[in-house]
């Protein structure tokens, strides 16, 4: 009988941007309670040093370092610290991002470009500062968190569905490319999730509606045929699963967690 705590990713070193909360938080302690060193990045050093704290308590080794992922230099300088301070990564986990919605008839510029810059073009200039080591070592683990929005369009997020779209494309591109070098790639598609993200949107729906705080979250809900949020361990348990050695036959995959809403 294997040993859920096992250490199955021992000696492997990964890092998680958005890792300060929510989602992020969550597939970080994941990572280290399997046996990685891990580094989390994004905009908020205090929370990042919480959950650096919490890694090293699992005995592992944590580096918490403050980057705006839509800024390549600040990418490749946080790069930098993440290699000088743990080493060469293995699993990276690109997780950063944001929502925000708008009808299509007046929409801003700023927002379409916001979505993009933080939910596709981070993607691009995270990956692409982490990618020779795995491609010199032939190892190599890359997940994005992406979104059912990646798979399906709704009315008024068009550009973090544009946004979502994309970073799946840009997975599948990945995957093929790098297939040769035994990296995968591969994304996390979840439905809506318990995190402050989801808080955002409530209250924008409250903002927007009228509605009660209790109605906007079942309004939420019920974009499951399950009628729950998602936790975010759910999706940090899909992500540990395909950082594991065990899983490199999967790659160009965008796995759905969303309790059956998409079904394809």
């Amino acid at each position: 009988m294997t040993n859920s705590n096992q250490l199955t990713l021992a000696g492997r070193r990964a890092v998680v941007t958005g890792g300060s909360k929510g989602i992020g938080r969550s597939i970080a302690l994941a990572l280290a309670k399997a046996g990685a060193d891990v580094a989390v990045s994004a905009r908020n050093l205090p929370d990042l040093e919480a959950v650096a704290a919490k890694i090293q308590e699992t005995g592992q080794r944590s580096l918490a370092i403050a980057c705006d992922v839509t800024d390549p230099e600040q990418v490749q300088q946080m790069a930098a610290a993440v290699i000088e301070g743990l080493g060469e990564i293995d699993i990276l986990v690109n997780n950063a991002g944001n929502a925000g919605s708008h009808k299509f008839l007046n929409h801003p510029d700023d927002l379409w470009h916001r979505m993009l810059s933080i939910n596709l073009t981070s993607v691009f200039y995270v990956t692409r500062a982490f990618l020779p080591p795995m491609i010199e070592r032939r190892w190599g683990r890359i997940i994005t968190i992406a979104s059912i929005a990646s798979k399906v369009g709704m009315p008024y997020i068009a550009a973090y569905t544009a946004s979502k779209h994309g970073v799946l494309g840009l997975t599948r591109s990945l995957a093929s490319e790098l297939i040769t070098h035994q990296i995968t790639v591969n994304a996390v598609c979840p439905g809506y999730v318990d995190t402050p993200m989801t808080d955002s949107n409530i209250s924008n729906i409250i903002n927007r509606t009228g509605l009660t705080e209790a109605q906007a979250r079942e309004a939420l809900e019920k974009t499951s045929p399950q009628n729950r949020l998602i936790e975010p361990e759910e999706v940090a348990a899909v992500t540990l699963m395909l950082a594991q050695e065990t899983s490199k036959g999967i790659t160009g995959q965008a796995i759905n967690v969303d309790g059956g809403g998409v079904m394809w």
